[in-house]
């Protein structure tokens, strides 16, 4: 059997696992999820996914750890709370906090812009309609300012931009940090960078939204599951949501295999989210927004490290926080 099975792997990041992988670790690769190679049992003692695979029930007792090579590990939790043995989980919390937060300012900038109509009116070299807004000096709400958040803070500092935080815990000296119905009626450009935990699942819901300024640019580079595709087609159809950004979807896992294999699914969140996709004041990326060169290399030598020191001593560097389990 194979040391390790690293599931989920696209062409460059295969290629850096690859590159830091020691001789004495035997590893196999896929870019498929779990659900989409069909494996009866698991091909190693020790599993690597993203966000999409969905572990079988049935894996917990052939498999003694799992690393998540995300910053996020909701999807770990509750495989966790599934299962009636412990495994050691782990995830990676440091290595994309920078390329997130530049793709998060790339969707709004975009949005404010209108880049989507601008690269469809080159055809016509027409500039009807492409009139755009500028951001220094609008009002930029990030909610959750951890590592990410932080680093979008930064960025629209140095935009110019007014920066307010929304955060349980105000840990950063350099973000002025408010309630978040103080501000949300405040905001030109809403980023989502928070956690997925039980309590924000359908936050950014319709009724919530609705308290915001009619224009308002709404981000999530976070989780889906926090922002309900059904309501905000309803609130783009109302003309309330200027444009909408995003880089993660609710059900993602099956949204990324419906795509993949071009089938219809049968999902109203599903179905909502690819309609939402059609429109020029809309712009998706899929869960791509920790790909730059300098984050993969990161993933990649962190992943490995965390492996390695898991293959001999039992133990990952970077386990689920204890509150979360």
């Amino acid at each position: 059997m194979l040391d390790v099975y690293f599931y989920e792997t696209f062409e460059e990041e295969e290629q850096a696992l690859k590159s830091y992988l020691p001789n004495t670790v035997s590893a196999g690769f896929s870019w498929k999820t779990i659900q989409e190679q069909g494996d009866n049992d698991p091909p190693a003692k020790v599993i690597s996914i993203r966000t999409q695979s969905q572990i079988p029930i049935k894996w917990a007792s052939q498999l003694s750890g799992i690393l998540s090579r995300s910053t996020g590990y909701d999807h770990l939790v509750k495989y966790l709370e599934q299962i009636d043995r412990k495994i050691a989980l782990s995830y990676l919390p440091l290595y994309c906090s920078r390329a997130v937060a530049e793709h998060a300012m790339l969707l709004w900038m975009s949005l404010l812009r209108k880049l989507p109509r601008q690269i469809k009116q080159f055809q016509t070299f027409d500039r009807d309609g492409l009139t755009g807004i500028e951001c220094q000096e609008k009002k930029l709400l990030i909610v959750g300012v951890g590592n990410i958040g932080s680093e979008i803070a930064k960025i629209g500092q140095g935009l110019g931009m007014e920066v307010m935080g929304v955060d349980l815990v105000e840990k950063f000296s350099f973000v002025n940090y408010y309630s978040i119905h103080e501000v949300l009626p405040k905001a030109d450009i809403i980023v989502c960078a928070m956690n997925l935990t039980d309590q924000n699942v359908n936050y950014f819901n319709y009724d919530f939204l609705r308290k915001t300024k009619v224009g308002v640019i709404f981000i999530n580079i976070a989780r889906g599951e926090m922002s309900p595709a059904q309501d905000l087609r309803k609130l783009l159809d109302e003309g309330h949501l200027g444009g909408l950004g995003m880089d993660v979807y609710s059900e993602e896992s099956e949204l990324g295999v419906t795509l993949r294999s071009a089938c219809a699914s049968q999902s109203k969140e599903i179905q909502a989210t690819m309609e939402l996709a059609k429109r020029e004041n809309v712009i998706f990326t899929p869960h791509n927004a920790f790909n730059t060169t300098e984050a993969v290399a990161r993933k990649a030598e962190q992943s490995i490290e965390q492996i390695c020191t898991f293959l001999n001593t039992n133990r990952f560097i970077w386990p689920l926080p204890e509150e979360s389990i």
